[in-house]
């Protein structure tokens, strides 16, 4: 396995013997062949130290490759023929996308009804949402997709493994990983692909920083990439990120992606090169922690933003106080949307005394204009582009020091969303805007906060101004 990872982080001096080395042997007589760097994966998988535990039992097994590769094939036959022989063994194989997990269970399927496995089979269940594979011997693999909701509710598992892990959020983990802690040997198993910008990924960028960073004590990581620097038209390249090509992944494959992907798409999906500029939060933790104040500035004037979650759960309102160059931003009212009449009224009775009231034409929270609009509330809508400006303003003052905020445990959903929220891409001149791509952590606080930012920077409405009136003669 050395040879061909990119990196390769694992316990090797706690390892004294491996499963695998039965599993190999049923698999050969089930006329499954694995390639070596195959075998030198599922050794580490199931590695085991003097204690007589798994040695990645503590966190588990993480691979980063690029697709096409047969992970699917490697751990699915692995775990297929573990269950075999490992009487009362509960697996659980999740992917983020319905297609994704039905084909896997289509395959595994395919491996139950061959005529070596068949007496070894109890039943399978095909009901969607229900998908198992239930051996004689009382074990069983479970399939379902994490976008709709499978794994909530579930009781015992030895075993899980998160396909697409590229797209697993932290709210999905901690959903499951309590599922396995009456497992006297439990394992987990982390499948993915370099992520997109914009893929709530947290999960995996954090056992790849872990790997990275040396922290990989009971745990391992394999990642299967190509350097870097490498020319994407390179065959050798290739090679090296694939060690499946040419003989189980062919030329033509390969060749297809490059044709119709784009260049940052091909490097991570053909050659499993991870962005370089990735990052997992949006928001510089540290920046924001710097960036805590008591309260806002003296003279600031204030501008409004409002947004709403996805689920239309409730009313953000936030602030801006701008004094010069520096502001200070604030969630001041976050009201269940039931409640939504008592948002416009806050809003309505402040308005006089400020600058700007700002609303994403985006967001669910457009359902207030006309209210607003009756109580002579001036409501900017901003676009696409204007909500980029802003969250690149937001993480330039932070980055300069002329940006606060309260302390997070006063305001503990700001917080959350501060630090949950990734970029997402807009348009094609590199900017950006805070993600909203996943309903987990709800960035609507930040937003209210960003979009108040944006009016505070570009209304010319001056409430202190006293309005001249002319009266005739």
């Amino acid at each position: 396995m050395s040879e061909v990872a990119a990196v390769l982080e694992w316990p090797e001096a706690e390892a004294v013997r491996s499963d695998f080395d039965r599993i190999r042997t049923v698999a050969a007589r089930m006329g499954i062949d694995y390639d070596t760097w195959q075998q030198g994966l599922l050794w580490i998988l199931f590695s085991r130290g003097s204690d007589g535990r798994y040695c990645c039992g503590q966190g588990g097994l993480t691979v980063s490759s690029c697709r096409q590769i047969g992970k699917t094939f490697t751990l699915g036959t692995a775990f297929f023929v573990k269950c075999m022989l490992s009487p009362g063994l509960k697996v659980i194989w999740t992917a983020h996308h319905t297609r994704t997990s039905d084909e896997t269970f289509t395959d595994m399927c395919s491996l139950a009804q061959m005529p070596a496995v068949a007496r070894h089979i109890d039943h399978i269940r095909r009901a969607n949402g229900q998908q198992e594979i239930v051996f004689a011997n009382n074990s069983r693999i479970m399939f379902g997709a994490r976008e709709n909701g499978f794994g909530r509710g579930l009781h015992g598992a030895d075993v899980e493994v998160f396909d697409e892990s590229q797209i697993l959020t932290d709210r999905a983990l901690s959903n499951m990983i309590p599922v396995m802690n009456t497992a006297p040997d439990p394992l987990a198993v982390f499948l993915g692909n370099p992520p997109k910008p914009g893929d709530p990924s947290d999960v995996f960028a954090a056992k790849r920083r872990q790997a990275l960073d040396g922290g990989a004590r009971g745990m391992a990581y394999v990642e299967l990439a190509a350097p870097r620097d490498c020319d994407s038209d390179d065959r050798e390249a290739w090679a090296v990120a694939n060690p499946s090509y040419p003989s189980r992944t062919p030329e033509s494959a390969i060749e297809r992606m490059r044709q119709l992907l784009p260049e940052d798409d091909f490097r991570r999906e053909a050659l499993g090169i991870w962005d370089e500029t990735h990052v997992s939060h949006a928001i510089d933790p540290d920046a924001w922690a710097r960036a805590v104040a008591q309260g806002k500035p003296e003279g600031g004037v204030p501008s409004l933003g409002i947004d709403m979650p996805p689920s239309r759960d409730f009313v953000n309102v936030g602030c801006c106080w701008r004094a010069g160059d520096t502001a200070h931003i604030q969630l001041v009212q976050r009201i269940p949307a039931t409640r939504a009449g008592e948002a416009v009224d806050w809003v309505a009775e402040r308005w006089p005394r400020l600058a700007s009231v700002v609303i994403d034409a985006q967001s669910p929270a457009m359902s207030l204009v006309p209210d607003l609009t009756e109580r002579h509330v001036r409501v900017t809508v901003t676009g696409v582009r204007d909500i980029a400006r802003a969250c690149g303003r937001v993480t330039d003052m932070l980055a300069a020091g002329t940006l606060t905020h309260r302390p997070d445990t006063d305001q503990p959903q700001l917080a959350v969303a501060a630090a949950g929220a990734t970029r997402r891409p807009v348009g094609q001149a590199g900017a950006w805007a805070w993600n909203r791509g996943t309903t987990d952590t709800d960035i609507s606080p930040l937003v209210a906060c960003t979009l108040a930012v944006h009016g505070a920077w570009n209304s010319k409405r001056n409430p202190a101004r006293r309005q001249k009136v002319r009266v005739g003669r």
